[in-house]
């Protein structure tokens, strides 16, 4: 009788609106391809149909397409007859993490329904508690750079910038834990650092050469630095979840519960600044705004419920089908993001530009190749062990 092949216990971590994978041999490169940290499957689930994966990436696609071009729209273009543009970056993350702790919350108690290996608890204990809370505070102090940048850069740059996460996670893992890593990923670090770099300096329209650097020139240079910070402190987020995932007992976390807490948290710590911070006006400017701009309202609404969903989307895809699939789906859904943002914005870019965006996804697709081949190399590996064994 042919045995049936145990699936190891997967685990996951999810902040904000994107996933990356954590594997036991740790890859930072690959968490930052893939946007948001989380416990890769080693095996994956090949029962799955060709029908629930079209639907998984259907869904990726349309809610996370959709969520950019609406965070482009609500933090970038006016709105009404006075022109204004929203800048109330905690407002949209608090409605974010709301609606993402609810849907989080369902996907939990879902998942974890018959399952007595899973966590049945969204806190499991005081320890680990104030670690989520730790990352939960980190994650939320990052996405107000993140927004601020947006002043000063246009957003084809941070969707650009966004996809380089690795190099902040890469560096704090050198740094913080002395970690070495193959050639080959110091190679990607460089091709993706060039093709930031290259975006940067070569504009669609470059100004005429000047002895010093102009206004605009310096709130570029300063649009990047609240850009860095932003990343660095997406870099901590991500080297503070792999320590939660090391140091808590076994089957004690878990993906959708990570949504579901940190989620939670961050709603709990944007919604107590905003309502206890007596220097603080923005939750009543936010509202009077909404108030004289319903538009922005409904746009801010849908950018809470696709990025929810796009969370639930990414986590199932991950679990039924494993990262490899992942990655492709989340490296061509921003490629597809750029593309649909010079479209619908206006955007130009020029022939450097585009040099310099061909560099950055090649270094992240070569990444995810390096990977596919390792896998499967594993895999053949693990097959021609098993039959061997059954030739004994």
């Amino acid at each position: 009788m042919a045995r049936r092949k145990q699936l190891n216990p997967q685990r996951f971590v999810a902040t904000g609106t994107d996933v990356a994978p954590q594997n036991d041999a740790h890859d930072p490169i690959t968490e930052a391809a893939e946007t948001l940290t989380h416990k890769a499957e080693q095996a994956q689930d090949h029962g799955s149909s060709i029908f629930q994966l079209i639907i998984c990436i259907g869904g990726i696609y349309t809610s996370f397409l959709i969520w950019a071009l609406l965070q482009e729209r609500i933090t970038t273009t006016t709105y009404g007859p006075d022109k204004k543009i929203f800048r109330h970056s905690l407002v949209l993350n608090s409605v974010q993490s709301i609606f993402a702790s609810i849907s989080g919350y369902i996907y939990f108690r879902v998942s974890s329904r018959g399952n007595a290996a899973a966590p049945q608890r969204v806190f499991p204990g005081m320890e680990i508690n104030l670690r989520l809370l730790l990352v939960a505070l980190t994650s939320t102090l990052a996405s107000p750079f993140g927004y601020a940048s947006l002043k000063h850069i246009d957003y084809i740059t941070y969707i650009l910038a966004k996809s380089c996460k690795l190099l902040p996670v890469m560096f704090l893992h050198v740094t913080l834990f002395r970690r070495k890593y193959p050639l080959y990923k110091y190679m990607v670090v460089l091709a993706v650092s060039a093709g930031v770099t290259i975006f940067t300096l070569y504009p669609a329209s470059p100004k005429k050469a000047k002895k010093g650097p102009s206004s605009e020139e310096k709130n570029v240079i300063y649009g990047m630095g609240l850009l860095l910070m932003n990343l660095l402190f997406d870099g901590l987020t991500n080297t503070i979840q792999d320590n939660i995932f090391e140091k808590a007992p076994k089957g004690t976390v878990s993906g959708p519960q990570m949504m579901a807490a940190l989620n939670s948290l961050s709603s709990v710590l944007t919604g107590a600044y905003l309502l206890l911070n007596p220097w603080s006006t923005e939750l009543s400017d936010a509202m009077a705004f909404v108030e004289a701009h319903p538009k922005v309202g409904l746009d801010i609404l849908g950018f809470a419920l696709c990025g929810a969903l796009g969370q639930v989307f990414i986590f199932h895809t991950l679990a039924k089908f494993g990262s490899l699939v992942l990655v492709t789906v989340n490296v061509t859904r921003k490629m597809l993001s750029m593309v649909f943002s010079v479209i619908a914005f206006g955007h130009s870019l020029s022939i450097m530009q585009m040099l310099g965006v061909g560099l950055v996804f090649s270094g992240i697709g070569a990444e995810a190749e390096v990977k596919r081949r390792s896998e499967n190399a594993k895999k053949a590996k693990k097959q021609q062990n098993g039959d061997v064994k059954k030739e004994l």
